[in-house]
């Protein structure tokens, strides 16, 4: 059973809740737009879902409600920042906006993040490009709940990937996933509504398949994209990998099994090798390789032949990376976000804790 409830209320609950654990008024609408922006296009494991999830890593001291974000390191084209153990929804847009203004000029910027927390969804930061006409990358490493191919044992996050590029007449195209055959959101949300999950998402403890979703709590492992050898997982974790290396490796932040775990409860590892979380973004300005108009002209002639391609019999027509979430999006903010009956208890305790109604 789920209740409606309008962007306008959720925005003003969220942004309270945020201002009453100490973040400044731009700090809370930043974080709040980040938190929403994933409700708004259908992403409902990383919206205000995880509010009370952030709330308690700042009840265990792990989240700054007022970092002292800074730049480390740079160089035209690059930087590394230190989130100071903010809210990855605020450290993250901060990154990405150094990016694009070195993208503006130099042609492309590349910022690796240390020190912060769990950023939201990629694709509401890597989007912020969009509004420059330039391509946005984000990326982020996670705390490890992902077996490689052919381990039992927990190395990687769920470490997803996402990638804006503008169009012209026709829609961005917007790719935002995550390297797992399943974000562990998604187990999440099977778990409050008490439905089992496929099988290819998830092992026991012991290496086994699955198909309950609360065998993440109980020692088991996330699979990486492909589910098993036969079927690509291989790829899937070269994908992860690739996303630890370039957000914790190369900015300092923790990797692999060592890097902070988004409930609180859980005992952060012991002998990190770096600081906290860590992000990847990048950003190209489209003049840089080609004439923008000319190159958002074939975008919408390749958008185009796509969604013209021929289908298999029975079958819907072929998308683009981000017509489902656009679609969703429009229909939310017209009509409202439905939050499920175990999610509307956590956010109504949580207003009674900080005394605002939702």
């Amino acid at each position: 059973m789920s209740t409606i409830y309008s962007y306008r209320q959720l925005y003003n609950f969220s942004k309270t809740i945020f201002l009453k654990i100490g973040c400044d008024e731009k700090d809370a609408e930043t974080a709040t737009r980040s938190l929403l922006s994933a409700d708004l296009r259908g992403v409902d494991s990383h919206g205000v879902a995880r509010l009370s999830g952030y709330i308690r890593l700042w009840d265990a001291g792990r989240v700054n409600a007022k970092p002292a974000i800074t730049i480390m390191h740079e160089t035209p084209s690059t930087a590394v920042i230190n989130g100071d153990r903010g809210l990855g929804l605020v450290v993250a847009p901060f990154a990405m906006q150094v990016a694009i203004e070195k993208a503006g000029a130099v042609g492309t910027g590349w910022v690796s993040v240390k020190n912060s927390n769990h950023f939201g969804i990629a694709g509401h930061h890597a989007m912020m490009a969009l509004e420059h006409d330039m391509i946005g990358i984000a990326m982020t490493n996670a705390s490890a709940l992902v077996a490689p191919t052919f381990s039992k044992e927990r190395m990687l996050g769920t470490n997803p990937i996402a990638v804006a590029i503008p169009a012209g007449k026709q829609p961005a195209f917007v790719a935002d996933f995550a390297t797992t055959t399943a974000a562990n959101g998604k187990l999440e949300i099977l778990q409050r509504k008490n439905e089992t999950m496929p099988a290819g998402w998830a092992l026991t403890k012991d290496g086994e398949p699955s198909t309950d979703p609360g065998e993440i709590k109980n020692g088991g492992s996330l699979l990486p994209l492909g589910g098993d050898k036969e079927h690509g997982s291989h790829k899937g974790y070269a994908l992860g990998a690739i996303v630890d290396i370039f957000s914790g490796i190369l900015s300092g932040a923790s990797y692999g099994p060592w890097v902070p775990p988004f409930p609180a409860y859980i005992p952060m590892p012991e002998n990190m090798p770096g600081e906290g979380i860590g992000h990847f973004f990048g950003v190209m300005r489209i003049d840089a390789f080609r004439k923008a108009d000319e190159f958002k002209e074939h975008m919408d002639n390749w958008i185009n032949r796509f969604r013209t391609a021929k289908t298999i019999a029975g079958q819907e027509k072929v998308i683009i990376p981000g017509d489902p979430e656009r679609e969703i999006e429009a229909r939310r903010m017209k009509n409202g976000i439905p939050l499920l009956g175990a999610v509307v208890k956590d956010l109504t305790e949580l207003g009674e804790r900080f005394k605002t109604a939702l």
